[in-house]
């Protein structure tokens, strides 16, 4: 590929490439929707409960006719992009490190009769290829958190939109109440040296020139998220045979437990952010 990737970036493209990673994702974490979920009862489908997350969180953006651009940095398989797309009538364009979930995504969106809309694009959201001022919209779930450049990502986003655009997400932060040996199972886990924090985004944001708009804290939804695909993992452990390895479901097991432990500590922030890029 042209594109130089930062390690970090390089990592979790790895990562997400992988067959283990490729099979758990589809197969346990949602399909489509492969990001924290919003839960109404213990044992929700994952599924039900993560595509809940895209109604909601797309409830924060203004109406959006045909003629507008949404931008989805770490758009994973695509079920927000196409959700998106279908609600405004917009293009959206799908950007995502992982060829393999891009191949996906393209595969799905043309299925849904969403491939003219629905645009994919190979890359990182620390260099996003979109020009400046050109998008009415920026989204990302749970995706962000894989930058090393998490400031340099959030001047793109600033970068990318219109006056007047709007950028919602969401992202596992850290709460700032915790210290270091607290959030290490997690980082090692996920092979990154910190996590942001909502007053990190709001600061950088505001740096960047973009007005805060809300942050609707769902942390208890983190967890029970976390320990649901826990369940599901190992409820669904021997059907994954020959998709997904031992030492993989082992190391993941483990991964979530220690998501589920930090949040429960009071070490993890998730929820709705939502700034907007001032008027001209």
């Amino acid at each position: 590929m042209s594109q130089e990737y930062s390690d970090v970036v390089r990592t979790a493209r790895d990562y997400y490439n992988s067959e283990d990673a490729d099979n758990f994702y589809l197969h346990i974490w949602g399909g489509e929707d492969i990001h924290i979920g919003l839960y109404e009862s213990e044992r929700e489908e994952i599924a039900t409960a993560s595509r809940r997350t895209v109604e909601r969180l797309a409830d924060l953006l203004p109406p959006l006719g045909k003629d507008a651009h949404i931008l989805d940095i770490g758009s994973g398989y695509g079920g927000a992009a196409r959700y998106l797309a279908k609600r405004f009538g917009c293009k959206v364009t799908a950007l995502n490190l992982s060829e393999k979930e891009n191949a996906r995504n393209r595969e799905l969106s043309e299925a849904a009769g969403l491939g003219d809309l629905v645009n994919v694009v190979d890359g990182s959201f620390e260099a996003i290829p979109v020009a400046d001022g050109s998008v009415d919209a920026v989204w990302s779930q749970d995706a962000i958190l894989h930058s090393g450049k998490r400031d340099v990502v959030i001047a793109e986003v600033a970068r990318a939109l219109k006056p007047g655009g709007h950028f919602v997400f969401t992202d596992p932060m850290e709460s700032g109440n915790c210290g270091r040996e607290d959030l290490e199972p997690v980082l090692a886990r996920i092979h990154l040296d910190t996590l942001g924090s909502p007053a990190f985004y709001e600061k950088t944001a505001k740096g960047q020139g973009l007005e805060f708009v809300d942050w609707q804290e769902k942390t208890p939804q983190l967890i029970r998220h976390y320990s649901r695909v826990g369940q599901e993992l190992a409820a669904q452990r021997a059907g994954l045979k020959g998709k997904v390895s031992e030492d993989y479901i082992d190391r993941m097991l483990v991964g979530l437990g220690n998501w589920v432990k930090a949040g429960e500590k009071g070490c993890l922030a998730w929820g709705f952010l939502h700034f907007k890029k001032p008027e001209a």
